[in-house]
C-alpha cells in the first residue's frame, strides 16, 4: 500500500505524472525552488489515486507518461473526463515534445491550462509562473463568489 504524507494548509502541493526521469528531476527541482511540495506518481493508478486524495494546486503530466503516445495516456484521459468541479482546484500543465509552449488553442483542445515543450525547459520556472498566474487570475472571480456563498454573504 502506498503511503501518503500529511499536508498542511500552508503547503503548496504539486502532482507529477512524468515517466522520463530527466524531465522529472528537472521539474521537481524547479517546483521545489518555487515552494511546492512535490508528489511524483509511480504509474497511472497512483496518479489517479493521488489526484483524488489531495487538492493539488499544480498538476504536471508528460504527454507520454508510461505510454507511447498522447492518445494512450490514461492519466490525461482521466483528467480530461473529470467534471470541472473536481479538477478546478488544480492548474493542469502538459509537458510535451510535439506541442507548442503556451499555445492556448492546443491547451484548450487537450483540456489543460497550459503546455510546455521540452525545448523550453530552460525557462521552466518563468513559464510555470505565467501559466499558474493566468489560471489563478481567470478563476479569481469564481473563487471569490464561491467563498462569499459559503459564508452566506450571497
Amino acid at each position: 500500500m502506498q503511503q501518503y504524507e500529511i499536508l498542511t494548509l500552508s503547503d503548496k502541493p504539486a502532482l507529477l505524472g512524468i515517466s522520463t526521469l530527466e524531465w522529472q528531476v528537472q521539474v521537481m527541482g524547479v517546483l521545489d525552488q518555487m515552494g511546492y511540495k512535490v508528489h511524483a506518481a509511480l504509474d497511472h493508478d497512483d496518479f489517479m489515486t493521488r489526484f483524488t486524495q489531495y487538492q493539488y494546486q499544480v498538476t504536471l503530466i508528460e504527454e507520454t507518461f508510461y505510454c507511447a503516445s498522447l492518445e494512450e495516456n490514461q492519466s490525461l484521459k482521466y483528467l480530461q473526463n473529470l467534471p470541472m468541479h473536481l479538477r478546478r482546484h488544480s492548474t493542469i500543465i502538459l509537458l510535451s515534445e510535439t506541442r507548442q509552449t503556451l499555445n492556448p488553442l492546443q491547451a484548450f483542445a487537450l483540456s489543460v491550462h497550459g503546455i510546455i515543450n521540452h525545448a523550453d525547459f530552460g525557462n521552466l520556472e518563468a513559464i510555470l509562473t505565467k501559466i499558474i498566474s493566468e489560471n489563478e487570475l481567470f478563476l479569481a472571480p469564481y473563487r471569490q463568489t464561491y467563498e462569499r456563498l459559503i459564508q452566506g454573504k450571497i
